[in-house]
C-alpha cells in the first residue's frame, strides 16, 4: 500500500504511511491463530469436567469425524467382574481338587477370569499350591507343572493346540456356551479333568451407548475372545451392529488397520493389556480408567469413569469443538478479507478510511470475539 500510495498514485508520505500502517495492523493473524486452540482449551475443559481426560487437542477433531467403534467386550461392555457360576468335574475326578487345580494356575494371573477362580476358592476354603513352569499365553490360557501333572488351563485353543479332547464333557461345555458363559477347561496331562463356566453381566449403559452411537451414525463391532456362542449373546444383549469371536491379542489391531485400508475413521475402547496395541494402532483409542495402566497410557482419551456412555459424550464433544473452530475461522478470515480494502484505502474516495488507531481497535476486538465464540462453547455442557 505504502508503494502504491506514495509512487503510483503521488500521495503525501504521511498519508501512504498511515494506510501502510493501518494494513501491517488489521493484517495481523491473532483471531485467526486464536479460532483453533481457544475451541480445544474450553472443550478439553468441558471433557474434563466430565471425567474424560483428553490427552491432546486433535483427539476432539478425530472422534468428531469418527465412523466405527471397536469396542472390547470384557471390562468395557461388561462390567469386568464376571463370577464362577459353574464347575462341572469329569466323572471320577473329586470338584475341590479340581478347583484346587483350577486356583494353582489361575493364582498369578490378573486376567477377570483369573480373579473369579480366585474369589470362587477362597469362598471354598480352597488355596492355591506351588506350580512349577508357570507360563500365560495371551488368547489361550496358562500352562503349568502340578502334582506331577502338567497343567493347562484355558479355552478351546489351548486345548486343540495340547491334543486335549473335549469329548467327555461336550454336552455340559453346550449347555454352557449355550447360556452364555465363558469357559475354562482344565486337563492333567493330555487328559480333560473338568471346565469352569463364568458369567459376566453387561454394563447398565452399555445398550443406551451403543444405540446412541448408532443414532450418531457410528457402526459398532464388538471384539472378543470369547466362543462364537459367548459372543453372539452378549451382542445380541448390547446391540452393536457386528462382532467378531474367538479373536486373539494381535486380531484387534488387525481388525483396526483393516477398517482403517476401506477409508474409515477408527475408534477403539478397551481397557486391558491385550488391547494396547489396538489402542495405539487405532485413529483414537479410548481407554477406560478402570483398566489397565497400560491401556490409559495408550489411549488418547481416557475414561475416568466405566461408563461407556462417556464415549457419546466425548463425540458430542469433539463434534461441537470442532464446529466452533470451523465458526472461529470463518469469522477471522471475514475479518481480514473485509478489512485490508479499507485499511489501504481502496475506499478512501467514499470517505471511508480506516485510520491505525482504528485498525488496532478492530483488532483486538476481533481476537476478542473469537474467545468468546469459543467460551460459548461451554453451553454445550448443559446437554450433555
Amino acid at each position: 500500500p505504502f508503494f502504491i500510495w506514495y509512487t503510483i498514485l503521488q500521495s503525501e508520505f504521511l498519508i501512504a504511511f498511515k494506510f501502510a500502517i493501518a494494513v501491517v495492523v488489521i493484517a495481523c493473524p491473532c483471531a485467526m491463530g486464536l479460532a483453533t486452540p481457544t475451541a480445544i482449551m474450553v472443550g478439553s475443559g468441558i471433557a474434563l469436567g466430565r471425567g474424560i481426560l483428553v490427552k491432546k487437542g486433535s483427539a476432539l477433531e478425530i472422534i468428531s469425524r469418527m465412523k466405527v467403534l471397536l469396542l472390547d467386550k470384557t471390562g468395557t461392555l461388561t462390567t469386568g467382574i464376571p463370577t464362577m457360576t459353574d464347575l462341572a468335574a469329569v466323572a471320577g475326578v473329586d470338584p475341590d481338587r479340581l478347583l484346587e487345580c483350577l486356583a494353582t494356575a489361575e493364582a498369578h494371573s490378573t486376567h477377570p477370569l483369573a480373579q473369579a477362580v480366585m474369589r470362587a476358592a477362597e469362598t471354598a476354603g480352597i488355596r492355591p499350591r506351588d506350580a512349577e513352569a508357570f507360563e500365560e499365553r495371551g488368547g489361550y490360557g496358562i500352562t503349568c507343572d502340578y502334582g506331577g501333572y502338567r497343567l493347562s488351563v484355558g479355552n478351546e485353543r489351548l486345548m486343540e493346540e495340547e491334543g486335549i479332547s473335549l469329548k467327555p464333557l461336550v454336552e455340559k461345555t453346550r449347555t454352557l456356551a449355550a447360556a452364555g458363559k465363558s469357559l475354562i477347561f482344565v486337563a492333567a496331562g493330555t487328559t480333560l479333568v473338568g471346565v469352569a463356566a463364568f458369567a459376566d453381566t453387561l454394563k447398565p449403559s452399555s445398550k443406551k451407548a451403543v444405540t446412541e452411537l448408532r443414532r450418531l451414525g457410528i457402526k459398532t463391532c464388538m471384539l472378543t475372545g470369547d466362543h462364537d456362542d459367548v459372543a453372539a449373546i452378549v451382542a445380541q444383549q448390547a446391540g452393536v451392529d457386528l462382532f467378531e469371536a474367538d479373536v486373539l491379542p494381535g486380531r484387534k489391531q488387525d481388525v483396526v488397520k483393516e477398517y482403517q485400508q476401506s477409508g474409515m475413521i477408527t475408534g477403539m475402547v478397551g481397557d486391558g493389556i491385550n488391547d494396547a496395541p489396538a489402542l495405539a494402532s487405532a485413529d483414537i483409542g479410548i481407554a477406560i480408567g478402570g483398566g489397565t495402566d497400560v491401556a490409559k497410557e495408550t489411549g488418547d482419551i481416557v475414561l475416568m469413569r466405566d461408563d461407556l456412555m462417556d464415549v457419546v459424550r466425548a463425540i458430542s464433544i469433539g463434534r461441537a469443538t470442532l464446529s466452533k473452530v470451523k465458526q472461529n475461522l470463518f469469522w477471522a478470515l471475514l475479518y481480514n478479507i473485509l478489512g485490508l480494502p479499507i485499511a489501504a484505502g481502496m475506499l478512501s474516495r467514499y470517505g471511508i478510511i480506516l485510520k491505525p488507531e482504528y485498525a488496532g481497535l478492530a483488532m483486538a476486538f476481533s481476537s476478542v470475539s473469537v474467545v468468546i465464540n469459543s467460551l460459548l462453547l461451554k453451553r454445550v455442557e448443559k446437554q450433555i
